[in-house]
């Protein structure tokens, strides 16, 4: 298991300023190849904008500050429209209509939503909506959190002590409810690994229940629901009310996962490949300004507004700086847990293809996907890391990441994955889908 230590976080913190401070510099003598937007010295966009979705959650964050500061209309894209979705499932259906019909052509979704919409496994008579991944909005900083009652159980990244707990209720008479966000999607794959680890059987000893981001608050203050894994600004609003508690963050069960993606239908990608390079240099931009600790106040305060997520600066403002109040009596400050947007040199954003195929084996675990599944061919159909990378250098950026793999993956419990290897993971797992 990792440990998070002050001083290790005070040199990473550096690291992240030098490297955050020389990206800016380098962004900053590329904007003058475009003076008057991207592509000024040559054929513009197709199309001027387009309608991109978001849920009210931290890391939507790189498009609406795209759209506040004027980073699309830079790049030529003016009227692109970023508009609040209700839900994980109105996602999907608006994406299903796409911005032409109503609905949406892309725009903040769950990573392994990508491909579940291409297979059809959770779109309307399982009809495949073709996607791609353009590039990845975040890393870490979404959260377990527990209702308060449980917490003398002494809950952690150690989920056991709610084995007996859930046993407890059950045997009272009660049903113990564990919420995640859409069934496959990052939050339901993290609630479901963190139980696992602990013993505890998903669908079995628990039962797991879908609730929107915005209303996991309001569902566990009325009693809906034990425990949950949402992103922010949910959970430290829940510590912030008294509500319930933090067990633990999801960079604690595995550090710099993957989260959201800027995930696009591919008929709007292949019928705008111009206007599509102007989106990505938007929001790659924008990445990098909201990784710059510098930033984080005017961020917090920009997002928090009502017209984008009505949520208070104060539950936001912390954990997208590393610093974590759990709600049961355990307070961190300064951790590397914060909400990562670019990285280094663009690590972060890159779509790293051995990234989905893990996503595809866990989907796989939990009986989402079949087992002989061809993973490579979805990721490969999917991951247009090619577009990344061509945009990354319209922008003039350098020393970025290349290659599909960011080598193996190594988790709280000690579970190790080969993305050369999956089926030798999954093999590793003892708990896996049951119904």
């Amino acid at each position: 298991m990792t440990t998070w230590t002050k001083s290790s976080h005070t040199t990473s913190r550096r690291n992240f300023l030098k490297s955050a401070s020389a990206t800016a510099a380098t962004l900053l003598a590329a904007k003058a190849l475009f003076p008057s937007g991207a592509f000024a010295q040559g054929a513009g966009p197709e199309v001027t904008g387009c309608k991109l979705g978001y849920i009210a959650l931290t890391d939507s964050a790189p498009l609406i500050i795209a759209k506040e500061k004027g980073i699309f209309a830079k790049y030529g894209l003016p009227d692109v429209e970023v508009e609040k979705q209700a839900s994980w499932g109105a996602t999907r259906d608006n994406m299903f209509l796409g911005g032409g019909s109503g609905g949406i052509d892309g725009g903040h979704i769950l990573r392994p939503k990508a491909h579940l919409y291409s297979s059809g496994a959770v779109m309307q008579n399982n009809v495949p909506l073709p996607m791609y991944t353009l590039l990845n909005l975040n890393e870490d900083c979404q959260g377990l959190s527990v209702a308060q009652e449980y917490a003398e159980t002494g809950v952690n990244l150690d989920s056991s002590p709610l084995k007996d707990a859930f046993a407890a209720k059950k045997a009272a008479g009660g049903e113990p409810t564990a919420a995640m966000t859409f069934p496959g999607g990052t939050h339901d794959l993290w609630l479901r690994y963190w139980l696992a680890a602990g013993g505890i059987v998903p669908n079995v000893d628990v039962n797991v229940i879908v609730v929107p981001p915005p209303q996991m608050v309001a569902n566990m203050k009325v009693g809906n629901m034990d425990a949950f894994c949402v992103g922010e600004p949910w959970n430290e609003q829940l510590v912030n009310q008294g509500i319930g508690f933090t067990a633990a963050t999801t960079g604690e069960v595995w550090f710099k996962h993957p989260e959201k993606i800027l995930g696009m239908r591919a008929q709007w990608v292949d019928d705008n490949p111009i206007a599509t390079k102007a989106l990505l240099m938007a929001v790659m931009e924008a990445q990098i300004w909201c990784d710059d600790m510098a930033n984080k106040q005017e961020m917090a305060e920009i997002v928090g507004r009502r017209q984008w997520y009505n949520v208070p600066v104060a539950d936001i403002i912390g954990r997208i700086k590393g610093d974590i109040n759990y709600g049961n009596g355990r307070t961190e400050t300064g951790t590397d847990l914060y909400m990562k947007f670019w990285g280094e040199s663009g690590e972060v954003s890159y779509p790293w293809k051995s990234l989905d195929t893990w996503f595809l084996t866990e989907n796989i675990r939990w009986g989402y996907f079949p087992g002989d599944m061809d993973i490579k061919t979805m990721v490969d159909n999917t991951n247009r890391s090619d577009l990344w990378l061509e945009a990354a250098g319209e922008l003039g950026l350098s020393n970025l990441p290349t290659g599909d793999s960011r080598g193996a993956e190594t988790f709280f419990d000690g579970k190790v994955f080969d993305p050369a290897d999956p089926s030798a993971y999954l093999d590793s797992l003892e708990i896996k889908a049951m119904v």
